[in-house]
């Protein structure tokens, strides 16, 4: 069954965030765009290159009013180590959840069970809570976050604008569509 469009599913976890252990839920998420960042492991290789890109272009996340949650199977103790002794995770505004229940894998369908990792999962949550993007890539692609504000953009525009599609590489300021029937077979 797809994700999208679903509500996400209640959790309790901790996250750390500027220098504190913070509660999040699903509630967390509401009232605001989020997105939702599984990796498989702090202290890995693909991951830090990942993460340092969101925290390169956090403040354009920001300015969308978007909030990014990194989670990881870890616990928020060893988030915390990492930033601590990391360049690359020190530079990281935004929070990173520990999920070693697994719990927030096991919502998303990104539990690698048999090593207890998560896939490399992105999702775009809107502010009513529901799930708008799911992307999954395998263990050793890295995402690119520029690709991810694209994303985030069009799926904020469709939000607002009912009726009016996204085409392929559409970026902010680019023409829309119009699903209608005088656009059958004109595309």
């Amino acid at each position: 069954m797809s994700l999208i469009n679903t509500e996400v599913k209640p959790f309790q976890a901790t996250a750390y965030h500027n220098g504190q252990f913070v509660d999040v839920s699903e509630a967390s998420f509401k009232g605001k765009w989020s997105v939702v960042f599984f990796y498989p492991a702090d202290f890995t290789f693909v991951c830090p290159t990942e993460l340092g890109d969101l925290a390169d272009n956090y403040a354009e996340f920001q300015k969308l009013g978007v909030e990014i949650y990194g989670v990881s199977t870890d616990t928020h103790f060893t988030h915390k180590a990492w930033h601590d002794t990391s360049d690359v995770i020190g530079k990281i505004q935004y929070p990173l959840i520990g999920d070693p229940t697994w719990t927030l894998a096991k919502n998303f369908e990104v539990l690698i069970e048999a090593e207890g990792l998560a896939d490399r999962g992105t999702f775009v949550i809107d502010p009513e809570g529901k799930i708008q993007i799911v992307e999954i890539n395998a263990g050793g692609i890295g995402r690119d976050a520029t690709e991810l504000l694209r994303k985030v953009k069009a799926a904020q525009y469709v939000h607002a604008h009912p009726g009016e599609v996204c085409p392929a590489k559409w970026k902010e300021g680019d023409a829309t569509l119009a699903p209608s029937i005088d656009l059958v077979g004109k595309i």
